[in-house]
């Protein structure tokens, strides 16, 4: 319990009606999970105005309510608080309810349109081998320490996220490594958190169904950076194009990584294949079994954040050689034939063609790639036509199937994608809507030397299709298909 006036500290009030000493057994952003003494925040969501709730939360135990605009009807025995915003509030009362956890362990946060989950989970392993006890908040899976947690979002809301900081600051850990997502930026779900470290990876074009123009996800990402105290550090890739607008209003200490320019911590390629990734940071060299060129940058942020922390280089660079491949990240499965399968998370048109670079190492895109693309429902379409295209250019036929259609007609999704490919050329596209029999086919037009790439879905283990999700695992299907 917590009395109210405690966990209103720090939060910007407008008015206050009601007794603001009454203890507080639990917050709460739904109102599907108010119950007595609890206090809901009335938070506007992307479809939903929390303002509507309110009454709601009253009826099973609300005693008291954070909000932007008061209600005409109050409830004598409820107190309401009026705030400039309550998504900032509510991040500031999760940390006050449970006893701000950021400031008890180092917390590292990861954005960028791709890299944020193979740096957090390679952090997470790495500083879990460096013997500490560390916690994980990311697309896959929330973990404290060896525990594991479902999750449902990149990045968590502020109950939840600091709910899991207190579990890690129970459990003794001294670092968590957190995805910070676009969505999670913008809707104030990292608000009241202090964060030790700030990691860019880099940005392209992706969520542009929330955002609605590329400046207004660029500045998103940018608000991260704006919002860090002086005593933070920002670690970002230098040879993205915006990493200096990221910076541009920090007072955070600025590092740089890089392999096409000059950084405070630079790598190099040495070799890449289907069985390795060779690399030489600050030249040391070491030998990876991850695959892919983009692993080089995210192998060279993970050294740049645990040096950072204070951890001594040989000893990461030789740790860094044990990381294993993460879920739906280039996972590779490969047939006695000779023909090789590819899942691979990349669900942006900059992902796409990172992979198919990557791929290109080990064979001829155009003349023994076939791809499996969609890309998913009621998201950005402008991105669709783009995809399309790079994947019609760079293989040597396509399959254009569901990704997760939600409560679009896969038809509609796949025109969207073939828009940008000449008509006369579409006798390379095959459109088959069933994703299961979209990689069927390609592996039966596969031949010895032929290269399976299925994109979009990565680590997922569900379909969702008109509001169900129903099970599908990419990587479970290949290897069926390749009998391994």
């Amino acid at each position: 319990m917590k009395l109210l006036r405690d966990l209103l500290f720090g939060c910007e009030l407008k008015n206050v009606v009601g007794n603001t000493s009454i203890s507080i057994s639990s917050i709460c952003c739904d109102s599907n999970e108010a119950k007595k003494s609890s206090l809901f925040v009335a938070v506007n969501g992307i479809n939903l105005d929390g303002h509507t709730f309110i009454s709601q939360s009253i009826s099973t135990g609300a005693i008291a309510i954070v909000c932007r605009n008061l209600p005409i009807k109050k409830h004598n025995h409820v107190t309401y608080v009026q705030v400039a915003d309550p998504s900032v509030s509510l991040g500031i009362i999760a940390a006050n309810f449970f006893n701000n956890p950021s400031s008890k362990i180092k917390l590292i946060g990861i954005t960028g349109t791709n890299g944020k989950t193979s740096i957090a989970h390679y952090l997470f392993s790495l500083f879990t081998q460096l013997n500490f006890k560390t916690g994980l908040i990311s697309t896959i899976e929330n973990r404290v320490s060896n525990k594991s947690f479902q999750t449902n979002h990149t990045t968590p809301n502020a109950i939840e996220i600091n709910r899991l900081l207190s579990l890690m600051v129970d459990d003794g850990c001294v670092f968590c490594f957190m995805e910070v997502s676009s969505h999670g930026i913008m809707q104030n779900r990292i608000s009241g958190l202090h964060f030790n470290i700030a990691v860019f990876s880099n940005l392209t074009r992706d969520h542009l169904d929330y955002h609605k123009s590329f400046s207004d996800y660029r500045n998103t990402k940018k608000r991260f950076f704006d919002n860090l105290p002086k005593d933070a550090v920002s670690i970002v890739n230098v040879d993205d194009i915006y990493a200096n607008t990221m910076l541009l209003n920090t007072k955070s200490k600025k590092i740089f990584y890089g392999i096409k320019s000059r950084g405070h911590y630079t790598a190099s390629i040495l070799e890449s294949s289907l069985s390795c990734l060779n690399i030489s940071i600050d030249k040391k060299s070491i030998s990876t079994g991850l695959i892919g060129d983009f692993n080089a940058y995210n192998l060279l942020a993970v050294y740049a954040v645990a040096h950072q922390l204070g951890q001594e280089p040989d000893v990461v660079l030789n740790l860094l050689s044990n990381l294993k491949p993460i879920s739906g990240r280039f996972n590779i499965a490969r047939s006695t034939s000779g023909i090789v399968g590819i899942v691979d998370y990349a669900h942006s048109p900059d992902a796409l063609k990172k992979v198919i670079y990557s791929i290109s190492n080990f064979c001829h895109p155009k003349k023994d790639l076939i791809t499996v693309l969609g890309c998913g429902g009621n998201r950005d379409k402008g991105k669709r036509p783009i995809m399309g295209k790079i994947a019609f250019e760079n293989s040597s036929i396509v399959i254009f199937t569901s990704d997760n259609p939600r409560f679009e007609n896969p038809k509609d999704i796949v025109e969207d994608m073939c828009l940008q490919i000449p008509t006369l050329s579409l006798n390379k596209v095959h459109k088959i809507y069933n994703r299961e029999e979209a990689i069927s086919f390609a592996f039966q037009y596969a031949q010895k030397g032929s290269v399976v790439l299925v994109a979009g879905k990565g680590h997922e283990k569900f379909q969702e299709i008109n509001g169900v999700k129903k099970p599908f695992d990419d990587y479970e299907i290949i290897k069926k298909k390749l009998n391994t």
